[in-house]
């Protein structure tokens, strides 16, 4: 029940978007004369938590370039549908209807915004990350507000919209289901390395508005909380399964002309694949996601991304040369989306 009241005043201020990309780009003590919701929020934004290594969290990111589009595998097929998966927390997406239409938009925004805060230097003042971060929390407020004046949120059952529960739950999407997914594939992931990627979305979380009672700081601390989560959510619903359609059928539903909708069609049960493979069966069932005989190739491709990742561990020249590979697979996402 708990949710922004920072981000929530300002969007029951009406404040104009100018004044927020002011305070973005000038810093809120060059605004003077900004709201007084925008001044507090900025405030605390603007304020970096003593925990904040911002030498470490600039090379999180390469855990996830580094990997390519597999990094973008994981999110569509394993982070999103997790969040599908909560009956309460899809609600936002639910209510919004053309889920259809809006599917394509919403895997490109997540790529952009995900591309943003893994940069190096993403999450400082000033940069791109750092802003969109901004900019999302103060979205995120500004549907709550809509959602209430709609007289279709059902709070007892739900909670309140894009509450602390959801936007923690939604934090952990991208922090320790990406690392979940990347051990998946075949990728190896040490200890160091997650640690970078867990602290990157902690902060992350922090300037989205997450309660700092629920930021975990280690991926066992967030382990622990997402079986907490997971127990007190109730199981997938049918709105879980349209959204989860929806992402499916974003690739033929985007396609611009008929080649792109016949590859569409023959990397469908790729996806479908992948998709069970990183959810598992059960909860694959569960959302609706048909099986697909390619199930059967999942080991045969886990173990080649194994081996060579076994040598890009290995030799640095290789491991740099992954990270920049796939830093331009991220930036035809961004460019493109």
């Amino acid at each position: 029940m708990r949710t922004d009241p920072l981000a929530d005043a300002v969007a029951a201020a009406d404040v104009p978007a100018s004044q927020v990309e002011d305070a973005l780009a000038r810093g809120i003590a060059h605004v003077p004369d900004a709201h007084p919701a925008v001044v507090a929020l900025f405030r605390e934004v603007e304020r970096v938590p003593a925990w904040v290594d911002f030498v470490v969290m600039d090379r999180a990111g390469e855990l996830l370039f580094r990997a390519g589009a597999f990094g973008g595998l994981i999110l569509g097929l394993q982070s999103l549908p997790y969040g599908y998966a909560s009956p309460g927390g899809n609600k936002p997406l639910a209510l919004s209807g053309r889920l259809v239409e809006q599917a394509p938009r919403r895997l490109a925004e997540t790529s952009r915004f995900v591309r943003a805060v893994c940069m190096p230097g993403g999450m400082r003042r000033g940069a791109e990350g750092f802003a969109e971060c901004v900019r999302v929390r103060i979205m995120h407020a500004r549907v709550r507000r809509a959602l209430w004046a709609s007289g279709k949120w059902d709070a007892a059952a739900w909670g309140e919209p894009i509450n602390q529960h959801d936007m923690v739950a939604t934090n952990m999407l991208f922090s320790i289901v990406v690392l979940d997914g990347l051990r998946k594939l075949g990728f190896r992931v040490n200890a160091v390395e997650a640690q970078r990627y867990v602290q990157l979305w902690r902060y992350v979380g922090w300037v989205l508005g997450t309660d700092p009672e629920l930021a975990f700081a280690t991926e066992a601390e967030g382990l622990k909380l997402a079986d907490l989560i997971m127990k007190t959510q109730g199981p997938p619903d049918e709105d879980s399964r349209a959204l989860t359609r929806a992402l499916f059928e974003a690739g033929r539903s985007a396609a611009r002309d008929e080649r792109e909708r016949r590859r569409a069609a023959r990397m469908a049960p790729v996806a479908r694949a992948l998709a069970r493979h990183l959810l598992g069966g059960e909860l694959a069932d569960a959302l609706g996601i048909p099986t697909s005989r390619l199930v059967h190739a999942i080991p045969a491709l886990r173990a080649c991304i194994r081996a060579f990742d076994g040598v890009r561990a290995r030799v640095h020249l290789v491991d740099a040369a992954s990270v920049q590979l796939g830093s331009r697979y991220w930036d035809e996402v961004a460019l493109h989306a």
